[in-house]
């Protein structure tokens, strides 16, 4: 990367760092309704070569994109102003600016193996790469926490993607091993055993190839929805709402908010479960659990997809323990908990299924718990 920034930028770089993507194992959507998740982050990751700059310029480059340097000023800095992908890192260098810290600008140049719109978080890692970078720059006290905080208040304001916080925290604040447990309402932690290799087992990915775009308005529809269903119950988030009073809550809203509720709520149950499993070393019984949330999203939240759905069904016919979706949703990528043994046949059974129903071959890779956002030189 050292030489790429050199040639781009016709300067040394400081250093480079990198953010990785993430995958939820379960917990999809209860981020904005200040619910629990469990993410774990992916060995893909976002890459940046940077330096300081002392004339206030933004200069953003990445190896995936167009070719073209982006060159802003960090005090002209507005919400929309940039509508490209640099508009992630941007908007965190606005959050930064606008929460009083003293930077100035930089170079960048990125370069990324998180695929892009596989609901794999490739732009929370572009976020908190910069985020990174600007921390160790110009010496900045903020925590991972509080760095994913500032990556999401840029995505959600500068970005205008009302996304929750649990990609960036996801991003900046796992431990390789480990999965995230993690309170969104106050942010607090746990870091959660999740190592399958011990256990027979592996976690494969099926990348649909179906992109997915949340900035498209439906998920910001559905956030509407859920915040609406918790005015009209009395309560400041569904995270609120207990399980044994859901069923009495659904007879009380208008029936399209209903199944938002009863995704939420029981998704929240879940994201409890599987936690508990990890932590008594019941790795396999994870399954069940990931193949019922996958139903919730398709049924309740419907935010799946013909290729999404077949690729659950496929992985699990096949010999997977369970499969969901993962991300947002409308697209995207499928998660598969799957013994060793059977990792072969569950992948050739989802590639054969895409081929007869006329789909793009999915990309289908094994993946592990990962270290969050960091400096690598």
């Amino acid at each position: 990367m050292r030489e790429q920034f050199e040639r781009i930028f016709g300067a040394t770089p400081t250093g480079v760092w990198a953010a990785p993507g993430r995958v939820n194992l379960i917990g999809e959507h209860t981020d904005y309704n200040d619910g629990f998740v469990l993410p774990i982050a992916l060995p893909q990751a976002v890459k940046v070569a940077a330096r300081a700059r002392p004339d206030g310029r933004l200069r953003l480059y990445s190896a995936q994109g167009d070719d073209v340097v982006t060159d802003l000023s960090v005090a002209a800095l507005a919400p929309g102003a940039v509508t490209t992908w640099a508009g992630y890192p941007a908007g965190v260098v606005w959050a930064l600016r606008e929460a009083g810290y003293p930077i100035g600008g930089a170079d960048l140049y990125f370069d990324s193996d998180v695929p892009s719109g596989a609901g794999l978080s490739s732009s929370a890692a572009l976020e908190c790469a910069a985020a990174a970078v600007y921390r160790d720059l110009y010496e900045l006290p903020f925590t991972a926490a509080e760095s994913a905080v500032l990556a999401q208040r840029g995505e959600n304001l500068f970005v205008g993607v009302p996304c929750g916080v649990m990609d960036q925290m996801a991003s900046a604040c796992c431990t390789e091993g480990a999965a995230l447990f993690l309170d969104t309402r106050d942010l607090a932690q746990r870091q959660v055993p999740f190592s399958l290799d011990e256990q027979g087992l592996l976690l494969l990915v099926i990348d649909t190839r179906v992109k997915h775009d949340l900035g498209d308005g439906a998920y910001a529809a559905l956030r509407a929805g859920c915040e609406r269903a918790a005015e009209l119950l009395g309560l400041a988030a569904l995270r609120d709402l207990p399980a044994a009073a859901l069923s009495g809550a659904v007879a009380q809203l208008p029936a399209e908010l209903g199944p938002l509720v009863r995704h939420v709520v029981t998704e929240n149950v879940r994201v409890g479960q599987a936690v508990e499993l990890l932590e008594q070393g019941e790795y396999a019984a994870l399954g069940p659990i990931l193949t019922a949330g996958h139903a919730s999203l398709r049924d309740d939240f419907k935010v799946s997809c013909a290729e999404t759905d077949l690729a659950v069904e496929a992985a699990v016919a096949a010999g997977a323990l369970g499969a969901r979706m993962t991300g947002g949703g409308f697209g995207g990528s499928v998660i598969a908990l799957v013994p060793k043994d059977a990792a072969g046949q569950v992948e050739q059974a989802v590639t054969g299924a895409f081929q007869a129903a006329g789909h793009a071959a999915p990309n289908v890779f094994t993946t592990t718990a990962a270290a969050g956002a960091r400096r690598l030189a």
